[in-house]
């Protein structure tokens, strides 16, 4: 969990970090969150004021009428009413989007996507989340969010198989899945470095000191992962038509020219190119801030100008 406080001009002026530690269930974990908020505040020298609003993105989809996390599959939360809980607690407004629509809408508003008129955010992390801006205003459903790109399908197509079996997206490009597929090469003696290391330890940083060692092994899963990721971007791209996909997470700061070439080399010949010739690749720019920023800056935004949502005040 991560927490800032902006002044007025989008400046951060405190912040706060603590575990997520999903385990523990979601009523532990919102007290949890509270109390990082609270923190983020009292770090900002603001304990005792009352928040303008509160904007929050959260790791899965998102009821927007009424504010609940309908699901977090790497939390195992479910039906958390978010909104409910954050504006009895301090008392003003509060935004709860999506943890990557937050991240993308961060990056369009102050960070590598400033400008864009169409944004893909793609964040390849523990799972895979995507997001999208057109003219200023975040895609998403009637009622809920949308651009779960971690669920679309991957596999060749037949008549004969249906696609029930073909792995995810994120099945096959998440860090978590390249973490997988190391500790197998690991066991294997092919990754000396991560012979005996838990999948946990298995994270970004390591993965970069393994590829700076010359493990050929890493840097073939590593490769293979971000390929895939191309070619499943490549849908999206034709669908879309994004002039800017802004890339974050972990693994993209470790390997961002990596990311950016081998994601673009994906999409040659899979996209029509008029689509390609101004499409801009780049790596995010604010890091952790981007989810928080953008979720606060969305809070910001005039009611009038948001898509209608029937919102249930109840």
């Amino acid at each position: 969990m991560y927490a800032i406080v902006l002044d007025e001009s989008n400046q951060v002026i405190g912040s706060a970090r603590s575990p997520s530690n999903g385990h523990e269930g979601a009523e532990k974990g919102m007290e949890n969150l509270i109390l990082t908020a609270r923190q983020a505040l009292s770090d900002a020298g603001s304990e005792k004021a009352t928040p303008v609003g509160v904007g929050i993105g959260c790791p899965g989809v998102v009821d927007l009428k009424t504010g609940t996390l309908k699901i977090a599959p790497n939390l195992g939360w479910r039906d958390v009413p978010v909104r409910k809980t954050l504006e009895k607690e301090f008392g003003c407004r509060a935004t709860v989007l999506n943890d990557v629509d937050a991240g993308t809408y961060g990056e369009y508003r102050f960070g590598a996507g400033r400008g864009a008129t169409s944004l893909l955010g793609v964040f390849p992390g523990t799972g895979l989340g995507g997001g999208f801006i057109y003219r200023g205003q975040i895609l998403h459903g009637r009622r809920y969010t949308c651009m779960e790109l971690g669920d679309v399908r991957v596999g060749g197509a037949s008549l004969l198989r249906a696609g029930e079996e073909w792995p995810t997206l994120e099945d096959v490009t998440s860090r978590l899945a390249i973490s997988s597929a190391i500790s197998v090469e690991a066991y294997r003696g092919k990754v000396p470095s991560m012979v005996g290391l838990p999948l946990a330890k298995i994270k970004s940083k390591a993965i970069a000191k393994s590829v700076e060692n010359g493990e050929e092994a890493v840097e073939a899963i590593l490769d293979g992962a971000i390929s895939l990721l191309g070619t499943g971007l490549a849908g999206v791209v034709s669908l879309l038509g994004p002039d800017v996909i802004v890339l974050g997470g972990g693994l993209v700061e470790k390997f961002p020219q990596r990311y950016v070439e081998g994601i673009r080399e994906g999409l040659q010949g899979l996209v029509a190119p008029e689509l390609l010739e101004e499409l801009r690749i780049v790596p995010a720019a604010l890091g952790d801030d981007a989810a928080a920023k953008g979720a606060a800056a969305y809070t910001g935004i005039e009611e009038e100008d948001k898509p209608e949502l029937d919102r249930d005040e109840s």
